[in-house]
């Protein structure tokens, strides 16, 4: 497929190169997962900077059509990868490196617990069934804004000896094969109490943006039960829609 660039054209060139480079991979060449060219080839096709070509395709990772690897390159999701009610979630890892933004662990805990009822509840096992929960403390290199609890269903298979530094959904589909196809979220608003307030650096009472993400395998079994906490004056949520 031909992509062409027109330089004259009002609209910004990351925004062009967005729309050809969406056209290219729903072609039946790459539907099915296959690398892109490299970014020099690209963007000498396109004949525009890598710096634009990379705003573009950074654009495609956080829309969850692209991923890109260390020492891989960038290929397509595959198509039955995809889930057809949304396509633009990912971990957070994958969100922050898709805007750029750096990220530095402040805590990270893994533990063996019995879950409560209504998490119990939604994976459909006993109380008395233990179950890996994660917690983690992230944020800039500055100070941390996002206090995650992750609780994980036992088929999942998880030990607790998995690299949790890594992008959770990379990691669980890497190592155990599981794909998390479909995510479900609740947000609202909280007060920050005593114990959101230390983790986030905050004052008790100061405005959090509170995140349930309800996770479900490629079958449609529940996997994950994720709680966010966010700090409000350091966190935007958004959410885009594209009318087809």
């Amino acid at each position: 497929m031909k992509l062409r660039i027109d330089h004259k054209s009002q609209v910004p060139l990351h925004i062009q190169a967005e729309e050809l480079l969406r056209k290219l991979i729903e072609s039946p060449e790459y539907i099915d997962g296959k690398l892109l060219p490299n970014e020099v080839e690209l963007s000498k096709d396109l004949n525009i900077s890598r710096t634009t070509l990379r705003q573009s395709i950074n654009k495609l990772v956080y829309d969850g059509l692209l991923i890109r690897k260390k020492g891989v390159g960038t290929r397509v999701v595959e198509s039955k990868s995809l889930s057809s009610k949304s396509k633009n979630w990912m971990s957070f890892s994958q969100e922050m490196s898709a805007r750029g933004i750096p990220i530095r662990n402040f805590e990270l805990h893994v533990s063996w617990v019995m879950p409560e009822k209504r998490i119990a509840s939604f994976f459909g096992i006993k109380e008395d069934k233990k179950i890996l929960k994660l917690v983690r403390l992230r944020g800039r290199p500055e100070g941390p804004f996002v206090y995650f609890e992750s609780y994980f269903h036992p088929i999942v298979r998880l030990t607790g000896d998995e690299d949790y530094k890594a992008p959770l959904y990379e990691m669980l589909e890497k190592s155990h094969g599981i794909i998390a196809m479909i995510s479900k979220e609740e947000i609202s608003a909280l007060l920050a109490d005593e114990f959101i307030a230390a983790k986030l650096e905050t004052n008790i009472g100061s405005p959090i943006l509170f995140r349930k993400r309800f996770v479900y395998d490629i079958d449609e079994r529940p996997i994950e039960y994720n709680l966010g906490y966010y700090k409000a004056d350091s966190f935007v949520y958004t959410v885009e829609s594209r009318r087809e």
